[in-house]
C-alpha cells in the first residue's frame, strides 16, 4: 500500500500520524455530550403561588479558590500599617462571611477538567459539562449551541470579560440578553486587576441609576424572571501576575468583596421587595504558580455562597464540627461551626434556574441541590421530579440517535423494557408523591437522575473497546513499521528484499474494506476512518518487508560480538526498557531524573580504566554537567521571579561567547584543520563582528529584561520603549546569526557557539528564575555528550578486530540543504534520498566475517550502517529530551507555565500570542539537542536521520502507555494529569519529527574533523590509527584531483539527498 519512504517522507508520516492520533483521546474519552432536540422542562405552580425569587444576582469571581476566599490574612492594604492589630489575620471577605453566618447557605463547588474560564462558566450557566478540548474555543467569539439560564431568563443584563460575555449573547435568543464588556486592552496584566473589577461595579451601578430617569428600562427591570451577571475577571489576571499567595491577589479579594457588597445593597433599596437571590461563586480556582487548566484541587475547588429569598439559613451546629468538613479542607477557615454543603460545579445551573422560576436548562446534568432551599417537602419533591425527567429526557435523544446508528443495539440494562423502564419509573414516582410519600419521591427521584446519568455515560463509553483497541493496534503498527524502515533504510540500506506479496496485501485490504464500511454503516466521524486505516497500512508495510526485517535482525546480531548474544545482550535489553519505563516514571516523579543523571556521571567507567586514561578531562567534564543537571529536577516547580538568577544566568552565557571569541584559535586549532583551514583574515574578523554582536545582544537583553521585571513589579507597567526593545532583540538573535553564511566557519564546535548565542537573548527575556542557569548547563552538557559518544565509538572501532572505515560525508552548504528538503518533499513517489549512485569498487568493503553474505551492506553508501550501540545513543538522545522539559521546572501538567515572563514582551491577555512564546522558550532546548545529534550523525558517520527515526520509533513506547492511563473517572487531579501525559509524550515525538527538518539546516556546511585527544590510538593530530585521514580524503579531492572518498562521497550526499 506504501513506497518504500525515504526520510522526508518517514518524517512527514510520523507527523500526520501523531497529531491525527493524539486527537484520539479526545474521540473516546472526552466526546462532546451536548445534543438537541429535547423538551424543556420546569415546576408547575398555580397562578396563585410565585418563584421563590423574582431575579437573580450571579456573581463569578473568575480564579477565585475556595481557601482564599475563605480563610483569615493579616490586612493585605491597611490603611495604616503601623496601627495596632494591623497585622493580625483577619477575614479579608467580611461581608461574604456574613451571608454565611447569618443569611445563606454554603459551601465548596467543585469543578471539572478543563478548569479555564469557557468551561467553568458553561458548567455554572448551562449546567452542562463540555469535552476537555473545547477550552480552545474559549479564547475566540464561539457562541454556545446549547442551552443556558440566561437564555431561559426574561432578560440577563451581564457586565465583564469580552472573553467571556459575547459568547452566551450570541448564543442565546435574539435580544435576551444585554452584555457589556470593557476593551480587550484593558486585560493587561502589567496593571492593577481590580480596575477591571471596579469598572463592573460601576456599571451596574450606572444601569440602576438610568432606571430612575428611564421608564422603560425601570418597568424591564422591576419584571420577574431577571438575571443579573457580574464576572469579576481581576482576581484571574492578579493571580496570574503575581500568585494567589500575593498581596495583591488577597488584596483583590476585599476589593471584591466591598463591590459585592455594595450592589447587594443596591439592588436590595431599588426593589424593596426582599425577593432577590444571590449566588457568589467562581468558574475555576487557582494554582500556586499562578495557574490554571488541569485537575489540581487549588484548581477545582472553588467558594458557593448562596443568600437571598428561597434560600436557606445557615444550618449552625451548637457542639462538634458541623457536618461537610470532614475531609479536612476548610479546617482553618473558622467556619466549622457552619454546616458546608459541598456541590458539582453544573448543579449551580439547576439552582440557579429554580429560584428564578425559570425552566431547567435542557443540556444540565446537574441535581438541585435541596439544602440549599427553603422550599417544603411537597415542592421539593416535584422539584426533583422535573429535574430527573429533564435528565431522562437527554438520554432518550441520545438513545436514539444511537439506535439509528448501530447494526445491533445493545440497550442500557437499568433502563431496558418493562419495569425498568424509564418511563414506568417516572409513573412510581409520580404515584409516591400522589400518595404522600415525599421523602420516598424525593429519594427515587434522585436514584432515577443518577440512573439516567448512568445511562448516558453508558451512551458515551458505547464504542470504547473497539477504539481503544484499534487506536493500541495503531500505535503498535507505527512502532513496528517504523523500526522495519529504520533496519531497511540504515542496517540493510536499502538492500533488502522487498518483493509484495499478493495474498498478503489481499488480505490486509480485505480488512481495511471490512472496517471502513462497519464505520460507514455507523456514521462514525471521519477520524475515525484515519484511526482505522493506519493500522492496516502499518502493518500490512510490516509484513510485506518480513523477511528484509529478519535479515536486519540478523546483521544487528551478528555485528554484536559472540558475548552479546547471550546474557549480556539481554540485560542490555532489559536495561533499555527500564530505562523507557523510568522516563514514564518521571512524569510522575521528577526526581528520576536526579538519580539518571547522577548514574550517568559515572556511565564512562564501564569502558575501562585504558579508555578513562585517555579522556580525563572530557569524562570529568561529563561528570561535572551531570551533576549540575541532576540538581534541577530537585529545585522547586514553583518559581518565584528573581531578577539576581536570572541575570546570573545571562552573565554566564555572555561569558561562554566572550571566552570563545578571545580564544576562538585555540580552541579550534584542537581538531586537525578543516576543508578551508580556521578562516581567511578576512572571513575571522567579519564572524568576530558578528559574534560581538551577539554578545552585545545577550547584554542588552539583560539591561532591558531587569528594566521590565523593575517596572513590572512596582506596578508601573510595561514601559513602551522596553517592550519595543525586548521585541527587536528577539528578532535580531533569530536574524543575525544568518550573516554568518556571507563567510561561514565550518567547524562543528563554531556552529554549535552560534546557536547557543542566537537563542541565549530570547532565554534571559522569558526566563524567570533558574531557566538561564539550566539553558547554560544544559548546552555544556549536549557539547560533552556529542564528544563522549564520538570518542566511545573510536575506542570501541579501534578494540574490534578489523573494524570497517567509517565513512565521511562532505559537508553541505544551507543552500544546498534548504534545496535538497524542498526537492525531497516534493518527490513523494521516490525511493530513499539516502540511497546513492553507483561507486567505484573499494578495497576495503564494510562487511566483516560475521556478516552473512545474504544481508551484506551496500558497499557503495556514503554512510554505515546501524548497530545495536546506536539504539544506546538514541535512548541518550530521548531521554536528554525529556530532561529538557522537566529540568526547568516544569510538570508534567498542561498548566505548570508561568506567563510572568511573556508580560515582558505582551503585557495584555492575547493566549494565542502569549502561549506561542512559551513554545518557543519550550522548544529552544528541543531545537539544540536536535543540532547537537546531527553533528553526532555526522561524526559517527551514520545517516542524518538514522538516530532520529531510531527515537520516533521508541518514544511511542511512552506515549501507548500514557494513551491506556487516561481517565475520564475519579479524582479530577487524576483525569487531568493523564489528559497531560498524554497530550506531553505525543507531542514531544512530533516535536522530534519537526525538529529533524530544522537539524539539516542547523548542521549544514559543517565539518567534523578529528580531535587532537580522541578514544582511540591517536597519531597526534586526532587520526585513529586503522582510520583513514578525513582530511585526507578531503584533501584528495582538493589537492590532485582524484576520485578518492572525499569526491566521490560529497558526490553522493548531493545527488542521493536530492
Amino acid at each position: 500500500m506504501m513506497a518504500r519512504l525515504g526520510r522526508f517522507g518517514f518524517l512527514g508520516v510520523a507527523i500526520v500520524f501523531h497529531l491525527i492520533y493524539i486527537r484520539s483521546i479526545f474521540d473516546i474519552y472526552f466526546v462532546s455530550p451536548i445534543v438537541s432536540g429535547m423538551r424543556p422542562y420546569a415546576i408547575e405552580r398555580s397562578s396563585s403561588s410565585s418563584a421563590p425569587a423574582q431575579r437573580l444576582v450571579l456573581f463569578v469571581g473568575d480564579g477565585l479558590r475556595a481557601d482564599k476566599a475563605f480563610q483569615s490574612f493579616p490586612d493585605p492594604s491597611p490603611p495604616d500599617p503601623d496601627a495596632p492589630g494591623a497585622r493580625e489575620p483577619r477575614p479579608l471577605a467580611p461581608f461574604l462571611r456574613s451571608r454565611v453566618l447569618e443569611h445563606g447557605t454554603f459551601g465548596v463547588s467543585h469543578t471539572r477538567v478543563p478548569t479555564e474560564s469557557r468551561p467553568g462558566h458553561v458548567a455554572l450557566i448551562a449546567g452542562l459539562y463540555e469535552d476537555v478540548s473545547s477550552v480552545t474555543t474559549g479564547w475566540k467569539l464561539n457562541p454556545v449551541n446549547f442551552d443556558s439560564v440566561f437564555n431561559r431568563s426574561r432578560h440577563t443584563w451581564s457586565w465583564g470579560s469580552p472573553d467571556i460575555l459575547p459568547m452566551f449573547k450570541e448564543g442565546a435568543s435574539p435580544g435576551r440578553i444585554d452584555a457589556e464588556t470593557y476593551g480587550e486592552e484593558f486585560e493587561d496584566y502589567s496593571k492593577d486587576g481590580t480596575e477591571l473589577d471596579t469598572w463592573v461595579f460601576d456599571k451596574v451601578r450606572y444601569l440602576f441609576a438610568c432606571a430612575s430617569t428611564n421608564g422603560t428600562l425601570d418597568a424591564a427591570l422591576r419584571r420577574d424572571k431577571n438575571v443579573f451577571f457580574l464576572h469579576l475577571l481581576g482576581l484571574d489576571m492578579t493571580g496570574h501576575a503575581y500568585r494567589p499567595y500575593s498581596k495583591e491577589y488577597l488584596h483583590n479579594i476585599k476589593v471584591v468583596d466591598q463591590g459585592v457588597q455594595e450592589i447587594s445593597r443596591l439592588i436590595d433599596d431599588f426593589y424593596g421587595d426582599r425577593r432577590t437571590a444571590y449566588v457568589f461563586t467562581a468558574d475555576h480556582g487557582m494554582s500556586d504558580w499562578g495557574s490554571h487548566g488541569d485537575g489540581h484541587p487549588d484548581n477545582t475547588r472553588t467558594p458557593l455562597i448562596a443568600w437571598g429569598s428561597g434560600v436557606a439559613k445557615p444550618v449552625i451546629s451548637s457542639s462538634g464540627t458541623a457536618l461537610g468538613h470532614e475531609d479536612g479542607f476548610s479546617a482553618d477557615w473558622g467556619l466549622d461551626s457552619v454546616r458546608r454543603h459541598d456541590v458539582n460545579q453544573a448543579d449551580i445551573a439547576a439552582l440557579m434556574a429554580y429560584l428564578a422560576g425559570l425552566e431547567l436548562p435542557v443540556n444540565s446534568v446537574g441535581q438541585l441541590p435541596l439544602s440549599y432551599l427553603t422550599a417544603s417537602v411537597p415542592e421539593q419533591a416535584e422539584a426533583m421530579l422535573v429535574n430527573a425527567r429533564e435528565v431522562l429526557e437527554m438520554y432518550r435523544v441520545k438513545e436514539q440517535d444511537k439506535k439509528a446508528k448501530e447494526i445491533r443495539y445493545r440497550p442500557y440494562a437499568k433502563l431496558g423494557n418493562g419495569a425498568r423502564s424509564a418511563e414506568q419509573r417516572v409513573l412510581d414516582i409520580r404515584q409516591a408523591i400522589d400518595q404522600g410519600q415525599y421523602e420516598q419521591g424525593i429519594t427515587m427521584s434522585q436514584d432515577l437522575l443518577q440512573i439516567g446519568l448512568e445511562g448516558m455515560r453508558y451512551l458515551q463509553t458505547y464504542d470504547w473497546l473497539f477504539l481503544r483497541m484499534l487506536v493500541t493496534i495503531g500505535y503498535l503498527g507505527w512502532i513496528a513499521f517504523a523500526l522495519t524502515t529504520v533496519i531497511d533504510l540504515h542496517v540493510l540500506q536499502n538492500e533488502g528484499e522487498f518483493l509484495r506479496s499478493t495474498v498478503t496485501s489481499a488480505f490486509c485490504g480485505i480488512v481495511l474494506i471490512g472496517l471502513l464500511l462497519l464505520l460507514w454503516l455507523r456514521s462514525a466521524p471521519y477520524t475515525y476512518y484515519l484511526y482505522a486505516s493506519f493500522p492496516v497500512i502499518f502493518w500490512e508495510e510490516v509484513l510485506q518487508r518480513r523477511s528484509a526485517l529478519a535479515s536486519g535482525v540478523r546483521l544487528l546480531l551478528a555485528h554484536s560480538p559472540t558475548s552479546e548474544q547471550d546474557g549480556n545482550l539481554l540485560l542490555k535489553g532489559f536495561a533499555f526498557v527500564g530505562l523507557l519505563e523510568a522516563l514514564v516514571l518521571s512524569y510522575f516523579h521528577r526526581s528520576v531524573y536526579t538519580i539518571c543523571f547522577v548514574a550517568a556521571a559515572f556511565w564512562p567507567l564501564v569502558y575501562g580504566r585504558d579508555f578513562i586514561s585517555r579522556n580525563k578531562i572530557l569524562i570529568a567534564t561529563w561528570s561535572l554537567a551531570c551533576l549540575s543537571m541532576s540538581g534541577f529536577t530537585l529545585l522547586p516547580v514553583i518559581k518565584i521571579e528573581n531578577i539576581s538568577v536570572i541575570l546570573l544566568g545571562g552573565l554566564l552565557m555572555a561569558s561562554v561567547g566572550l571566552l570563545y571569541l578571545l580564544f576562538e584559535k585555540s580552541i579550534l586549532s584542537t581538531a586537525s584543520p578543516t576543508r578551508g583551514q580556521l578562516s581567511s583574515p578576512l572571513a575571522d574578523g567579519l564572524s568576530r563582528n558578528i559574534l560581538g554582536a551577539q554578545i552585545g545582544l545577550i547584554m542588552l537583553a539583560m539591561v532591558i529584561t531587569k528594566s521590565s521585571v523593575a517596572s513590572l513589579q512596582a506596578k508601573r507597567g510595561l514601559p513602551l520603549g522596553n517592550q519595543i526593545i525586548g521585541w527587536l532583540v528577539l528578532i535580531a538573535s533569530l536574524t543575525l546569526p544568518f550573516l554568518h553564511s556571507l563567510q561561514p566557519n565550518s567547524h562543528y564546535l563554531h556552529r554549535l557557539v552560534i546557536l547557543f548565542l542566537t537563542f541565549s537573548p530570547i532565554f534571559i527575556i522569558l526566563t524567570i528564575s533558574y531557566e538561564g542557569l539550566f539553558y547554560f548547563v544544559f548546552c555544556a552538557t549536549l557539547v560533552t555528550w556529542v564528544r563522549l559518544e564520538h570518542h566511545i565509538y573510536t575506542y570501541t572501532r579501534e578494540n574490534r578486530a578489523s573494524p570497517p572505515p567509517s565513512p565521511i560525508p562532505a559537508p553541505k552548504p544551507l543552500k544546498s540543504a534548504m534545496s535538497d528538503i524542498s526537492t525531497q518533499l516534493r518527490s513523494s513517489n521516490e525511493t530513499s534520498d539516502l540511497e546513492p549512485p553507483p561507486l567505484p569498487p573499494t578495497s576495503d568493503p564494510t562487511a566483516t566475517e560475521a556478516t552473512p553474505p545474504d544481508v551484506k551492506p551496500s558497499p557503495c553508501s556514503p554512510y554505515r550502517p546501524l548497530t545495536l550501540s546506536d539504539a544506546r545513543i538514541s535512548l541518550f538522545f530521548l531521554y536528554l529530551l525529556q530532561s529538557a522539559f522537566f529540568s526547568t521546572g516544569n510538570i508534567a501538567s498542561i498548566s505548570s507555565f508561568s506567563l510572568d515572563s511573556v508580560y515582558r514582551l505582551i503585557p495584555v491577555f492575547n493566549p494565542f500570542s502569549q502561549g506561542a512564546l512559551l513554545l518557543l522558550k519550550l522548544l529552544i532546548p528541543f531545537a539544540l539537542i536536535s543540532a547537537n545529534l546531527g553533528i553526532l550523525n555526522q561524526r559517527l558517520g551514520v545517516a542524518p536521520s538514522s538516530l532520529f527515526m531510531v527515537v520516533m520509533a521508541i518514544s511511542d513506547v511512552l506515549t501507548l502507555n500514557f494513551f491506556w492511563m487516561v481517565r475520564d473517572e475519579g479524582s479530577w487531579l487524576d483525569i487531568g494529569t493523564s489528559i497531560s501525559h498524554f497530550c506531553i509524550a505525543s507531542m514531544l515525538c512530533v516535536f522530534v519529527a519537526g525538529l529533524e527538518f530544522l537539524s539539516e539546516v542547523f548542521v549544514s556546511g559543517v565539518e567534523v574533523a578529528g580531535e587532537e585527544e580522541v578514544g582511540g590510538k591517536g597519531n597526534g593530530n586526532g587520526v585513529v590509527k586503522g582510520e583513514p585521514s578525513r582530511e585526507k580524503a578531503v584533501g584528495e579531492e582538493q589537492g590532485n584531483g582524484s576520485v578518492g572518498l572525499g569526491k566521490a562521497v560529497a558526490k553522493d550526499v548531493k545527488l542521493g539527498s536530492s
